[in-house]
């Protein structure tokens, strides 16, 4: 017992103003990307109450004025759901600043020649304690806000609003297996009907608590690890400011722990792209370069070379080379082959394999060039609005080709492993 260890990770929803400002940066890529796929942008964004501000660097053919800006930063706050003026942030009502211009041309002169757009190190990971190769406690994380957001837009959950957290600690055995779910933690926003009053003061109902567990937590638990959930017997309420003891097989959950969330969005806390770096990979598990994704073009290996990072990654784990692998490649800004390749599997190489052997495979069969990424994964394609909630990984959707697994076969034969 005493070998066993908590890990942690968190989520947000679409609604949490880090993400808004994150899809807005990626809705100006796609339309740049829609009508001129070599569109070079790195497009900012910050939002606050009744404001929306982008700036950035962006050369592209498309047509980008003030008044098709002001839409895209309109449209994409209507879709994500801020559309109630009263609440401090919304989409026909917010003030919308456009500070864009030109990339600089010491830049261009590199990247035009095949060149990384800039410096730095990019992380992959994958490992098999999910069936989306993630690991288990940043995949439920997303999976709940992911859920949240649908059950708002279908109104099964008509009280909450866009605003919300999520965090899912998972109890490992000793040799990194789950052993068990060990506490929820989930804050939404909220309207007004499901507010109670207290001794003079406002606390989000209990009913609404119960709501949120029977039809957002435990069917998402239920979905992934039903061999980690016994039953709604299993789930535990943890009543507002207090600490209940934890029994052996029992999920705490903590729903709005501070009573109430009325306030929230752009309104309640200033948004910037970029700034949930963590939440759009691994949860903490897997190491990270520091470089943010959203409103990057694929010519910036920030977001690109992450992408094949956790391609290359997932298709080790999915060949059976190993049972978790960590990759790691870095560059010079303007030169196009990687510095380095890196690759960890943390003690779990199967098949006789070496880390050194596995990483000679991936220098074998992957190209790594940033025209090569770029190729390999098709990334001159408006399809990154889509990335900028619930999670850049882990999704197998159909244009997220750093989620297939079509080397893993290529990689066992070149390994000498038979099927």
């Amino acid at each position: 017992m005493s070998d066993r260890y908590l890990f942690t990770s968190e989520s947000v929803s679409m609604g949490h103003p880090d993400k808004v400002a994150d899809q807005i940066s990626d809705a100006v890529l796609d339309h740049c990307l829609k009508h001129d796929p070599h569109s070079r942008v790195a497009c900012e964004t910050m939002v606050t109450t009744d404001l929306a501000v982008i700036s950035g660097e962006i050369t592209t053919g498309a047509p980008l004025n003030r008044a098709i800006v002001d839409k895209l930063v309109r449209d994409t706050i209507r879709d994500i759901g801020y559309i109630d003026p009263g609440i401090g942030f919304a989409a026909d009502t917010c003030q919308v600043e456009c500070n864009l211009h030109s990339q600089s041309q010491d830049i261009s002169v590199g990247v035009d020649s095949g060149g990384a757009g800039d410096q730095g190190m990019m992380f992959g990971f994958a490992c098999d304690e999910t069936r989306s190769l993630m690991p288990l406690p940043i995949f439920l994380a997303h999976r709940l806000v992911e859920n949240h957001a649908m059950m708002r837009r279908n109104k099964q959950l008509p009280f909450v609003r866009p605003d919300a957290k999520s965090q899912v600690t998972v109890e490992y055995n000793a040799d990194g297996t789950p052993h068990r779910i060990h506490t929820v933690v989930l804050s939404t926003q909220h309207d007004e009907s499901v507010i109670v009053t207290r001794f003079g003061q406002k606390f989000f109902s209990d009913e609404a608590r119960r709501t949120i567990i029977d039809r957002l937590i435990l069917p998402t638990l239920m979905a992934e690890r039903p061999d980690l959930v016994e039953g709604k017997g299993n789930i535990n309420l943890v009543p507002v400011g207090e600490t209940a003891p934890l029994a052996d097989g029992h999920i705490h959950c903590h729903i709005n722990p501070t009573g109430i969330f009325l306030e929230g969005g752009p309104h309640g806390d200033c948004g910037l792209t970029g700034r949930k770096i963590i939440v759009d990979t691994y949860g903490g598990r897997g190491r990270h370069g520091g470089g943010a994704f959203s409103g990057k073009d694929p010519t910036k290996v920030d977001r690109s070379a992450a992408y094949m990072c956790r391609y290359i990654a997932k298709n080790v784990v999915k060949a059976g080379l190993a049972g978790q692998c960590e990759v790691q490649v870095s560059y010079a800004i303007g030169y196009p082959d990687p510095i380095n390749i890196f690759v960890s599997t943390f003690g779990s190489a199967k098949h006789g394999l070496s880390d050194g052997q596995i990483s000679r495979l991936v220098k074998e069969n992957f190209k790594l060039t940033p025209a090569g990424i770029i190729e390999t994964l098709n990334l001159r394609r408006p399809i990154y609005l889509q990335t900028a909630a619930h999670g850049h990984f882990g999704r197998e959707l159909e244009t997220f080709n750093w989620e297939k697994t079509d080397k893993a076969q290529v990689l066992r034969e070149a390994a000498g492993i038979k099927s």
